[in-house]
């Protein structure tokens, strides 16, 4: 089998790490963790059980995202197959030979394996879904999808009838565990770090990899526990609508028409009045003060019409 690099991006995982690394002791690759300038232990977390474990630790002295991390840790290995895991996803046994075996038997460029929930089951709409067309993201910035989840549109996108019990070519498996053949990994320059800090960035290297031949597989038999959003949860309300929207505009802007990015900035701009409007009336997300929740919304409305910037990787110092 190839010889296979896990690699893993903190920012303030403390509370992951330990269980995502000693899941991998007995599994069949090296692994290397990539910390963003994590303000808690988890740094210290990781030297807690390096001394046992084939691991590299590399320190970044700020936070480049997850793609900067990601591809910084890629650098840092010559494996054949790079395994990129989430710190929140922890492996049952067997679970890289799993995603090992699904490349030799497919030849696959990238495998994707089973997240599965806390009750053990595959989290549906997640692990895997369809590339975003300009009606997904206009359904998801118009409320739609939040008001009617089971109209056609998200059916289809986030493969909602899919038989998750099964080995199948799929377009877009969730980044929380997405492994790649390096060959595939360097023909695509890896991840674009402008999807800063976080999302979107998995889509569109599914999105290239596909455009460029590849073909993506998903692998059920190889299961991972996922708690999920251990970093994001962390970022302020205002920031992670700004930063998810921005990101959503840059998939967008790459793999869309000019015309398809005009309209879904401007659904942007509904959807923002959309939802100030329902937190004025308390329908507001939850755990969300209503001042915040406005706040955020129209910092995003006004990023939408030029009037607002949201950092990207090259504003951080």
């Amino acid at each position: 089998m190839p010889r296979c690099s896990v690699i893993i991006v903190t920012y303030n995982s403390a509370a992951a790490i330990e269980g995502c690394l000693c899941a991998l002791a007995s599994q069949n690759c090296e692994i290397v963790v990539v910390d963003n300038a994590s303000q808690d232990d988890t740094v210290e977390h990781v030297r807690t059980v390096a001394h046992s474990l084939p691991l590299q630790l590399i320190k970044i002295s700020h936070n480049i995202g997850f793609a900067g991390g990601v591809d910084h840790g890629a650098r840092a290995t010559n494996s054949d197959v790079l395994v990129l895991l989430n710190p929140d996803a922890v492996a049952e046994p067997g679970a890289i030979d799993a995603v090992l075996a699904c490349f030799a038997a497919t030849g696959a460029s990238a495998v994707g394996g089973a997240l599965l929930t806390s009750d053990g089951k595959p989290d549906e709409g997640f692990a895997f879904r369809r590339l975003p067309t300009l009606a997904s993201l206009v359904f998801e910035a118009l409320l739609i999808n939040q008001l009617w989840p089971d109209n056609l549109v998200n059916w289809h996108y986030r493969c909602l009838g899919a038989d998750y019990s099964r080995r199948q070519q799929v377009e877009q498996p969730a980044g929380a565990c997405l492994a790649v053949r390096r060959e595939a990994w360097d023909s695509l320059g890896g991840m674009d770090t402008d999807f800063y800090p976080v999302w979107f960035e998995d889509v569109d290297f599914c999105a290239r990899l596909l455009s460029s031949g590849g073909t993506i597989f998903y692998c059920p038999e190889a299961r991972f526990r996922h708690s999920g959003a251990h970093s994001v949860g962390k970022l302020e309300f205002g920031d992670k609508q700004l930063f998810w929207y921005r990101n959503m505009v840059r998939y967008a802007t790459k793999h869309c028409s000019t015309v398809s990015v005009l309209v879904l900035r401007i659904s942007i701009i509904v959807g923002m009045g959309l939802r100030m409007l329902a937190s004025l009336f308390g329908s507001g997300p939850d755990g969300v003060a209503t001042g915040n929740a406005i706040r955020g919304y129209l910092r995003v409305g006004l990023w939408a019409i030029g009037l607002d910037k949201a950092p990207s990787a090259s504003d951080v110092k």
